[in-house]
């Protein structure tokens, strides 16, 4: 599920809690050390967000959530913002020169040149909270 966030809508908001769960509460995300990624900058994007997203000069920035089962991935171009909703189970993440997850056909990949260490921890935080879903 992929819609502008720019401006709060409550009923999306309960439509988002359905698909991938509520949000971890404090004490879960202090044990979990933290449940954002740091950002990310975004290389490229299939053609499914070419809708929502301009591509020119600016740098597109992005942003992960973990919630209880699945992701919310945000988008931050120029002065919109983007949320993609992908629950764990249609969830892949690669790890090539590029990070990249995929859902559904749809895909994001992100430069490593922006807090590479940071982000490289979150992930495997990703993967091992995916592997425990199932």
């Amino acid at each position: 599920m992929i819609f502008n966030s720019t401006y709060a809508d409550p009923e999306k908001d309960l439509e988002v809690d359905k698909i991938i769960g509520k949000k971890f509460n404090l004490i879960e995300s202090i044990l979990l050390g933290g449940i954002g990624s740091k950002r990310l900058i975004l290389e490229s994007f299939s053609i499914r967000f070419e809708d929502y997203i301009n591509e020119g000069f600016d740098l597109n920035y992005v942003n992960i959530e973990l919630r209880k089962k699945g992701i919310k991935v945000f988008i931050t171009n120029r002065q919109k913002r983007i949320t993609w909703v992908v629950p764990y189970y249609r969830l892949v993440i690669y790890k090539t020169p590029f990070y990249s997850i995929h859902s559904n056909g749809s895909f994001l990949k992100f430069s490593n040149k922006l807090n590479h260490k940071e982000n490289l921890s979150f992930f495997k935080k990703l993967v091992k909270i995916k592997s425990n879903q199932f």
